[in-house]
């Protein structure tokens, strides 16, 4: 057997070690809990001379993703982290990153949204900004953090994508847990994802460019659709970044993992941490018998309709949990996105959805064995409850 060498590091400091070996040219950052480990990090390598990033400390968030356009802009690979708030006050300028087609990567800490003030996990903060032009990737641990980190800058930087990219870890729980990470070799990694060479600069004056003119109804609509086909062409590009990944480090990606789901008759769909331990709970049921599995999205945006469908189609139940609530009344974001790919197909699982975890509650092994005995009975009865059901909530 191969032997790897594992470090011990928590997930902030994963995507800070990640950071270090992508040396962009320009980190402009704010703190806020419970990312400021990341950048608090990162800014000890540049201390340190490990790296030659021009790291610039601002007033807010807002600061932040501005200083990032502008770096941007300017022909500069470019970073920075955040987490719930943060991301709200950048809301102005996080669009304007995606809809000036800039390839900024940036780790968020995935935390909920104020009010009342809260510090822990949910996913209200990146569910929130899910149609604002970037693309999200969902991780379940540390080394998917690291990994997807490496990944999203080959992907937002591909020629035929220009997207910037968010890589959502769970507050606290995977940001400051500390697991074994398989690290790459720093050499590896840059020949990886390679000497950025942007389309164009702002400080390129033999060939000028505008950014961010007034764009009114004679073009705005083009370049909204030229940002919507970037993000759709993107389904095609991205499994050949997975595969020149696999290539390269000997790692597998895909727009989802699944979990003893090829013969299974119901599932869970769940994103980031909670997928561990969902895997407890189907190592339960299918060692007393019971057909069950996972599904575990990985990318949110773009969104793989068809990947997903092909896969939870044959089932004859699912349910999806959400760690946010869309106050739609019709449901969490991941839920209605998983039903809507389902719609065309032939045949359709029943589909349940439940929300759980706000504010940073815990959801344990039981809560989600709970949910797949129900599963259970709605593919032998065919009944099923589709309100919005809570889990772990007090009445």
């Amino acid at each position: 057997m191969k032997k790897t060498k594992l470090i011990p590091m928590m997930g902030d400091q994963v995507a800070a070690y990640a950071m270090r070996q992508v040396e962009p040219d320009v980190v402009a950052a704010y703190p806020i809990t419970p990312q400021t480990e990341i950048v608090m990090s990162f800014s000890q390598y540049v201390a340190d001379g490990k790296v030659k990033t021009e790291l610039i400390p601002v007033e807010s968030e807002h600061s932040a993703m501005s200083a990032c356009v502008g770096a941007a802009a300017a022909g500069a690979r470019t970073m920075t982290a955040t987490s719930a708030n943060g991301l709200a006050l950048m809301w102005e300028i996080v669009y304007i990153a995606a809809s000036t087609r800039l390839p900024i990567v940036m780790p968020v800490v995935n935390r909920a949204l104020s009010a009342p003030i809260n510090i822990h996990c949910d996913h209200s903060d990146t569910m929130g900004a899910r149609d604002s032009g970037w693309i999200q990737i969902y991780c379940e641990n540390g080394q998917e953090v690291y990994e997807s980190i490496i990944l999203a800058v080959k992907i937002a930087e591909h020629k035929d994508i220009q997207l910037p990219v968010m890589v959502c870890q769970d507050g606290f729980i995977t940001s400051h847990a500390v697991e074994g990470i398989e690290l790459f070799d720093d050499k590896v990694v840059k020949g990886f994802i390679g000497e950025y060479k942007p389309r164009f600069s702002l400080l390129d004056v033999d060939h000028p460019v505008t950014v961010g003119p007034l764009d009114l109804q004679d073009f705005y609509f083009e370049h909204k659709r030229q940002q919507s086909e970037a993000m759709d062409n993107s389904i095609k590009i991205i499994p050949k970044v997975f595969k020149e990944f696999a290539d390269t480090f000997g790692k597998r990606h895909d727009f989802s993992e699944t979990y003893r789901l090829e013969d299974a008759e119901v599932a869970i769909c769940a994103l980031s941490s909670t997928a561990g331990t969902a895997k407890i709970a189907v190592d339960k049921l299918r060692e007393e018998g019971h057909k069950v599995g996972l599904m575990k999205p990985r990318f949110f945006r773009p969104f793989p309709r068809e990947h997903i469908a092909k896969r939870l189609s044959p089932l004859k139940a699912i349910a999806v949990l959400d760690r946010s609530e869309s106050f739609s009344g019709n449901g969490g974001p991941l839920f209605t996105e998983i039903k809507a790919a389902l719609y065309p197909e032939r045949h359709r699982p029943a589909v349940l959805n439940y929300i759980y975890g706000l504010g940073g509650r815990d959801i344990f092994a039981e809560d989600i064995e709970s949910v797949f005995r129900t599963l259970l009975d709605v593919a032998k009865t065919g009944a099923t409850d589709e309100r919005i059901q809570f889990i772990g909530v007090r009445e």
